[in-house]
């Protein structure tokens, strides 16, 4: 056994508490190089007594080097002491506190978990991973209410520009609910939506007002109501790293520099507020100098914030925020934010914008889970783009399912397209395969999938301003064919757990081959979803536990059992997800 390929922390991802019974436990080793792995588990104060228990560890995830195991243990009196026993053929090691042993050590150095306090287990939104997102950009969804048009607004439908506009506003939403109930999406994550400067509404000018564009802050509580009579829930997005360069404070200190009663609610480095060689004095998201970043460590700051988090929930009902450049806020204000959030509503679902690794964000104090971009790249280099074969999209996946806790992962946002990226169909290069390819990989895993306005009936768009065009409403410019995948898609997971938060296993990838599969499974039903991202037709076969009816129940591929194994043909660029009863 290559020890330095094992790894273990009684900590974070590798110990956690999953809800108030269940513990669970993981080690790494090398991927191949371990056939067995077992938890010695027992009470730290009674195991001289009663001794320990032994529980055998599964591979619940792979990727190009390691193999990762899990197990999940109820202890009796919510403590736990625990060390591992790994064999390969006649080989044995034991691992504790402190390191590798070839005979069983003494209980004392054995790992722990030390108490399961009710305070400190992360527990997610639970209805997140039953939710099907529907982000809208306000500005370019609808225009319900010609009255509150900015100046200078042009017809529905022009060219998108990064300074122009087209009437989108809170009454295009309301009037358009249909759409999305006829979709089957059951949450709405809206882009901005506060007084602002520009038509993305990313630079605030004031956290407590509805744009006057968009309507008021009555209408948006119209809004939630209405959403939350037809079963769908609202979150909001929260620009809490940076301000607006007209939010008051701000304007104050233009006026007044350091003699401001807000020069320090914000990151001066040098005063006067100005832009030299293209790098403004303050501090700021990038180089922008609209928008001044916020000292969240002025208690000031902290308070108005806080109330702003507050308000939103109390006064108008809404479900959650979405945090924008949540990564470059300090870690105790955001621990601050969870609880006003969650006093105020807890359930409410708080989502941190974070393109990478997310783990210090994800401990339960601080947000329910963050936008999924790793497993988004991971699906698009797969499906859409051919940069990965099945083997390396399978490792990758199994990676990411390690990388975090199990209720992060079940809570986490998963998405193909946004308002930052090119739209999907525009990155498929108009194959509109690849679009569904990609988005059953979306649905099918773990995480709440989001699909971004308009991509439901066929609108593409490149890299922004073109992935903000105005949504199209005449129905003969819609793709009804992909608008009825897209809500078969919804009804499908909405219809079976196992396809939402059941338990993940790959069955097949192969170096160098496009075709995959994986199993899903939760309350006695089995779906494997069988994908080719090849441009030839494939197949694959993959044994089952015992005889199965196999029933594909959406998709163009076929399925049937030969003994023991499931063989399932696939077009190009062809799915299945085949019901094994």
């Amino acid at each position: 056994m290559l020890k330095e390929a094992i790894y273990h922390r009684p900590k974070n991802n590798w110990s956690y508490a999953y809800d108030r019974r269940n513990i669970h436990i993981r080690i790494r080793t090398k991927r191949g190089d371990v056939e067995r792995v077992d938890l010695l588990h027992g009470d730290k104060y009674n195991w001289h007594v009663i001794g320990h228990e032994t529980t055998a560890m599964r591979v619940f995830a792979q990727d190009a080097l390691f193999d990762y195991w899990q197990a999940e243990v109820q202890p009796q009196y919510r403590r736990l002491k625990y060390g591992f026993l790994l064999q390969a053929g006649k080989e044995k090691l034991w691992l504790n506190e402190q390191g590798f042993h070839e005979k069983e050590p003494n209980h004392n150095l054995y790992f722990e978990f030390p108490f399961l306090n009710p305070a400190d287990v992360f527990q997610p939104s639970a209805w997140v991973k039953d939710a099907v997102f529907y982000q809208i950009f306000p500005e370019r969804f609808a225009n319900g209410d010609r009255s509150n048009d900015p100046e200078g607004v042009e017809p529905w439908g022009g060219e998108p520009e990064p300074f122009n506009y087209f009437g989108g506003d809170l009454q295009g939403v309301i009037d358009h609910l249909d759409h999305l109930e006829r979709l089957g999406v059951n949450a709405i994550y809206f882009n901005p939506l506060f007084a602002a400067r520009t038509n993305h509404k990313y630079d605030t000018e004031d956290y407590l007002k509805v744009d006057a564009h968009f309507g008021t802050n009555e209408t948006l509580k119209e809004l939630v109501k209405e959403c939350h009579s037809r079963g769908i829930r609202v979150l909001l997005d929260a620009v809490f790293n940076h301000s607006g360069r007209t939010f008051a404070p701000f304007v104050d200190v233009l006026e007044k520099g350091a003699d401001s009663k807000y020069a320090d609610w914000f990151h001066v480095r040098e005063f006067p507020l100005e832009v030299r060689d293209g790098i403004p004095t303050y501090d700021a998201f990038a180089f922008e100098k609209h928008m001044p970043k916020l000292n969240t460590e002025n208690e000031d700051v902290q308070k108005y914030l806080l109330e702003v988090a507050r308000y939103w929930i109390e006064e108008v009902d809404v479900d959650g925020w979405r945090l924008d450049v949540a990564n470059e806020v300090d870690h105790r204000f955001w621990r601050k934010f969870r609880e006003v959030v969650k006093a105020a509503k807890p359930e409410a679902y708080i989502l941190g914008e974070i393109w990478h690794d997310s783990l210090p964000w994800l401990g339960g104090d601080q947000f329910d889970a963050v936008m999924n971009y790793p497993l988004t790249e991971a699906i698009l280099d797969y499906a859409v783009r051919g940069t990965r074969d099945g083997r390396q999209f399978a490792d990758l996946a199994g990676y990411l399912l390690a990388a975090y806790p199990q209720q992060a992962t079940e809570a986490a946002f998963n998405l193909l397209g946004s308002h930052d990226t090119p739209r999907l169909l525009t990155l498929s290069q108009g194959d509109k395969r690849k679009v569904r390819l990609g988005s059953v990989i979306q649905f099918t895993m773990a995480g709440t999938p989001c699909i971004y306005y308009g991509d439901e009936i066929g609108m593409d768009g490149g890299q922004d301003p073109g992935c903000r065009k105005c949504m199209v409403w005449e129905e003969d410019k819609q793709d009804a064919e992909l608008f009825a995948f897209f809500a078969e898609l919804v009804r499908l997971r909405k219809a079976h757990r196992a396809l939402r938060d059941g338990s993940f296993e790959m069955l097949s990838s192969e170096e160098g081959r496009s075709a995959i599969a994986y199993l899903r499974e939760a309350d006695g039903e089995r779906f494997i979803v069988a994908l080719n991202a090849g441009k030839r037709k494939a197949s694959l076969a993959v044994a089952l536990p015992e005889a199965a009816a196999p029933e594909v129940v959406f998709g163009e591929g076929t399925a049937e059992l030969r003994g023991r194994k499931l063989h399932v043909a696939l077009p190009p660029l062809g799915y299945a997800i085949v019901r094994v009863l």
